[in-house]
């Protein structure tokens, strides 16, 4: 189960739609303005962003399509930075998802809701300064970092920044090519992604340079091979953010806790950072 699917129970709107899509209501029409399917059961998409939409690099926002009448939403990681003019959004195919199952077959054209309110805890003001800055994700957790890693501000916080990205099977690495480059022709951190960025793709279902997952690569420390500092997690020098499965990020931040790392949140930033919204 990936970020965007944890919640599972329909979020709907008051069936008098008109007044949920006015200007002051809680929902925007924006248009479908590209379509990209990776695979099967992958696909990312970018819908149009109102002028006075305004999101820290991280967050997530309600987003959703018209059924039966009535909107039906779910809360999906923006993987644009946030100073891009169009929203992207990294997407799994349910195929009896009462969302995915529709919003799959999305074209450009197509009209889409978005939420006003986007919020989160995947930003760096939850997290406190350090050297190494570490984006655990597993499948479709990927869509907030690709956010992250493309705001010049995260450079400046952080001396390096790993992105570990753990899949199934190759095909499923979606960016893939973008993030091999690192962020090559980016306008804004080509520059700092060439010498800050490692992108670690790791498969766990097929054969790849880098099989297994995130936490095997910790505990045998291959994760930490040609980078700066400490062949393990540190602390006083690392900081983490988490965004995958619920049993992923459970566990990982247990095994953090125990290593002494506090976990943080805007109004308290800490060690490491996971997205309470989707865990529950």
């Amino acid at each position: 189960m990936t970020m965007h699917t944890v919640i599972e129970s329909a979020i709907n709107a008051p069936p008098a739609v008109p007044a949920a899509l006015t200007p002051t209501g809680t929902l925007s029409v924006e248009q479908v303005c590209s379509v990209r399917h990776w695979n099967g059961h992958l696909f990312s998409f970018t819908i149009t962003r109102p002028a006075s939409f305004r999101f820290r690099s991280g967050e997530f926002v309600m987003l959703g399509l018209s059924v039966e009448g009535r909107p039906l939403l779910r809360a999906y990681s923006i993987a644009s930075p946030a100073w891009a003019e169009e929203l992207e959004f990294l997407s799994i195919k349910v195929p009896d998802g009462p969302l995915t199952s529709r919003l799959q077959h999305i074209r450009p054209g197509d009209e889409i809701y978005l939420g006003r309110k986007p919020t989160g805890t995947l930003v760096t003001d939850a997290l406190l300064p350090g050297k190494r800055l570490f984006l655990l994700s597993t499948g479709t957790g990927l869509a907030p970092f690709l956010s992250l890693i493309r705001d010049p501000d995260i450079y400046e916080r952080f001396g390096q920044i790993i992105l570990v990205h753990c899949v199934r099977q190759v095909s499923d690495l979606a960016f893939r090519e973008e993030l091999e480059s690192q962020l090559a022709g980016d306008p804004l951190v080509q520059d700092q992604a060439l010498l800050q960025l490692v992108y670690v793709p790791t498969v766990t279902r097929e054969p790849f340079h880098t099989t297994g997952r995130i936490g095997d690569l910790i505990a045998t420390g291959r994760l930490f091979e040609g980078l700066h500092g400490p062949a393990a997690l540190d602390p006083a020098t690392d900081r983490l953010m988490l965004c995958g499965s619920m049993a992923m990020i459970r566990d990982f931040a247990e095994m953090l806790e125990v290593r002494g790392f506090a976990e943080g949140a805007n109004a308290k930033p800490g060690d490491f950072v996971i997205e309470r919204a989707f865990v529950g």
